[in-house]
């Protein structure tokens, strides 16, 4: 059980990540700094949060508080990041310290307790709370870039009045498969 939580957890993570990633592609260095007004978050601000959480959360994800004494919170919703590349990297830089610590994970400790803000957590639950808030903020990534993109935004899942569609498609796919299958059984 606890590597099928684990398997899909990342999974979950991985998509999230592609969610930002196919945002990110579709717009230039300066949509990223873009903001609606002095008091929303541009999408560089996000990520530069996102960035410090993952740093702080995830190292030494077992054997410390998720709450680093290094880490400046209030500094994360600050223009600190500079240019795409440096942008880019941040980026990168947070979901390694995830996926490398998930990756720590295995049924020998996979009942540790784990510490965030001193308060105490299994790792379901805080893998659980990390990946609530990461798809959060990934959320306003997207929905900022669609903001920013209007209509030449490409929609990242189905396109509205679509669904019947995809839907089609969908089961299209699995039927051919099962004849498939059977065929071979024959």
């Amino acid at each position: 059980m606890e590597a099928n939580y684990l398997e899909s957890a990342k999974k979950q993570f991985e998509y999230y990540k592609m969610l930002g990633e196919k945002t990110f592609s579709q717009l230039d260095e300066m949509e990223l700094f873009w903001q609606y007004n002095l008091d929303s978050n541009s999408i560089d601000i996000i990520v530069n949060h996102l960035w410090g959480n993952m740093k702080s959360r995830w190292t030494d994800f077992l054997t410390t508080d998720g709450e680093k004494n290094w880490r400046k919170r209030d500094q994360e919703f600050e223009y600190v990041i500079k240019s795409k590349s440096e942008f880019i990297k941040k980026w990168n830089d947070g979901w390694e310290c995830l996926f490398t610590a998930l990756d720590s994970i295995n049924k020998d400790n996979f009942n540790t307790k784990v510490y965030i803000r001193n308060e105490r957590h299994t790792v379901v639950e805080a893998i659980n709370r990390q990946l609530a808030h990461y798809a959060f903020h990934i959320g306003q990534i997207v929905y900022i870039g669609r903001i920013i993109k209007a209509d030449k935004w490409k929609n990242l899942s189905i396109p509205k009045g679509k669904s019947l569609e995809f839907n089609e498609e969908k089961f299209a796919a699995q039927k051919t498969i099962k004849v498939s299958s059977n065929a071979l059984r024959a």
